[in-house]
């Protein structure tokens, strides 16, 4: 039986950053991958040498790039231009991101384009916090006059967070996303692939160990504390400490008794995010000015990533089509839905058609910050000493990956804290003076 002082379920971003970090900190560290490749839905595949991620990748200013800069992490790729269309009624309009744009596009009113104007002032400043506990709709309905003002609001905030929600979804959240947005966002060369090569490099750096092709049967505990990690094929991974990166439904499956732990209030709330996605390789763009466009009135986003990353051998534009979904999900209409932006954005597509990958519904994240949880998960799960999750479910307010990071972060930390306080004296960490 091998013995680790942390061991972490689960080699996506979660897992690596928890793994590097706890390394970092000195700890003996093993991630328990079930697939050969590390990454999750942050793998990068190639097709005829065209680089496909696993629908639109961007990187934000937010926790997740602060902490990869931290790491050393050589993060290859350029930031885009953002001037950008959006699809209102079925045709293309100029999108107002920028002063001249504001004041040229046909979309908005003299009133409204005076509003934007306000807003893109005082946007960066805006305490977001005061949102935390409000829905995005009753933010944008108490805050934005101009009808068209609140459309597009609408559209920006749902292409930041990939939620097709507003009823549900909390505001202050999705505004400090579109706050880190308006700083610019950051496509990789390669696809987010190279970001994973980049973060196992840095775990091995630090020894971590890694162990893929392991499928995690249970998380034994016993009297209130983690035991050991038991695989499928009889491994066994003895550890003081066990962070759990994979969706919630799934960790509530392998600890044993879950239903009597806070892993089941963070399973029953969860509300998952999943997203319709197209992405083709094109020869050439019919429409080279026509590269960045949102959705206003249809729930779509568009993106040529190639214009800022390195994402083919032989020059081919890889454009990135999205389709936020809901509850009820339909892949023949959503596919439908995608080529017809195509058609309208990129007219003649086809004919430049080199390779193209649909994935009709690829999960985003498990769960996102809506107004129905009844608790932030994590870090520690408070009946299980030494049982502790993260991922990009496990948010205490950052979104998506940014989520991911601080989790894991988060994770580590408390583990750190926790020993930290096991060393000290009895009467020390019971503030008895």
């Amino acid at each position: 039986m091998e013995q680790y002082d942390v061991a972490i379920v689960g080699g996506g971003i979660a897992g690596l950053t928890a793994a590097i970090y706890a390394a970092k900190a000195g700890k003996q560290a093993i991630l328990i991958e079930k697939q050969e490749r590390l990454g999750g839905r942050a793998i990068t595949n190639k097709k005829k040498g065209v680089y496909f991620s696993l629908g639109g990748h961007a990187l934000y200013s937010g926790d997740a790039l602060a902490t990869f800069r931290e790491l050393g992490l050589r993060l290859q790729g350029n930031q885009p231009s953002i001037d950008g269309y959006g699809i209102w009624k079925g045709k293309l309009s100029t999108l107002p991101m920028g002063v001249k744009s504001l004041f040229t596009t046909p979309l908005l009113s003299w009133k409204g384009k005076l509003e934007v104007a306000a807003w893109l002032t005082k946007l960066g400043k805006l305490d977001t916090h005061q949102y935390d506990q409000i829905s995005l709709r009753e933010w944008i309905e108490a805050n934005l006059r101009d009808p068209m003002v609140r459309n597009l609001f609408y559209s920006l905030l749902r292409t930041a967070s990939y939620v097709a929600a507003p009823d549900l979804q909390a505001a202050g959240p999705v505004l400090k996303q579109l706050q880190n947005s308006l700083q610019g966002v950051l496509y990789l060369d390669r696809g987010w692939g190279a970001l994973v090569d980049e973060l196992r490099e840095k775990a091995s750096e630090y020894g971590v160990r890694f162990l893929t092709k392991s499928h995690v049967h249970c998380i034994e505990h016993q009297d209130g504390k983690v035991q050991q990690v038991l695989c499928e094929d009889g491994t066994k991974v003895k550890a003081s400490h066990i962070v759990v990166t994979t969706p919630p439904s799934v960790a509530y499956q392998l600890v044993p008794r879950a239903e009597a732990t806070a892993l089941h209030t963070w399973k029953e709330q969860a509300m998952e995010v999943t997203a319709a996605c197209l992405d083709v390789a094109l020869r050439r763009l019919p429409k080279p000015k026509q590269q960045f466009v949102y959705g206003i009135d249809q729930p779509v986003f568009l993106s040529n990533q190639s214009r800022a990353a390195y994402l083919s051998e032989d020059g081919a534009q890889v454009v990135c089509v999205i389709k936020y979904q809901g509850r009820e999900t339909n892949s023949e209409k959503d596919l439908q839905d995608l080529e017809q932006t195509l058609d309208l954005v990129q007219p003649g597509w086809r004919d430049e058609l080199v390779v193209k990958q649909y994935l009709p519904k690829i999960t985003v994240c498990h769960d996102f910050m809506h107004l129905q949880r009844e608790e932030n998960p994590g870090p520690a799960v408070p009946e299980i000493k030494g049982l502790y999750v993260a991922g990009e479910w496990a948010s205490h307010g950052e979104l998506l990956v940014d989520a991911a990071t601080a989790s894991a972060k988060r994770a580590v930390q408390h583990i750190l804290s926790h020993e930290e306080m096991e060393r000290r004296p009895y009467y020390e960490h019971r503030n008895i003076v």
